[in-house]
């Protein structure tokens, strides 16, 4: 099977809750079109997860996990911000940064970052 993987990365110009709302319309279509779906969060995009600012974005990934899509958090950057508890907790996975992108290379992934 295909994958696709939402990497998302900056917060500036709405790029997080624009990655996250990317994510829930390729999830609308991706089991008819034979596509698995990932989202990997990476950068200043982890803190927005906490921030008060940004609970649109932060609560359409939780929703997207609900509905069974895989969405990691770089588990560096999580332990370095003392938020694993936190971050398990909404439902969202942790994976090494150089772990996903080698398997996402691995498995052929495509990915679009933003």
């Amino acid at each position: 099977m295909k994958k696709c993987v939402i990497h998302i990365f900056h917060v500036h110009e709405n790029a997080a809750i624009t990655g996250a709302k990317l994510a829930e319309r390729v999830r609308q279509v991706a089991a008819e079109r034979g596509v698995a779906l990932e989202i990997f969060i990476f950068g200043a995009a982890i803190g927005a997860l906490s921030d008060p600012a940004q609970t649109e974005y932060r609560d359409a990934l939780v929703a997207l996990a609900k509905a069974g899509v895989p969405v990691n958090v770089c588990q560096q950057t999580v332990e370095n911000m003392g938020q694993v508890d936190a971050l398990k907790a909404l439902g969202l996975g942790l994976e090494y940064a150089r772990d996903a992108f080698i398997r996402f290379t691995l498995e052929g992934a495509t990915i679009v970052s933003l």
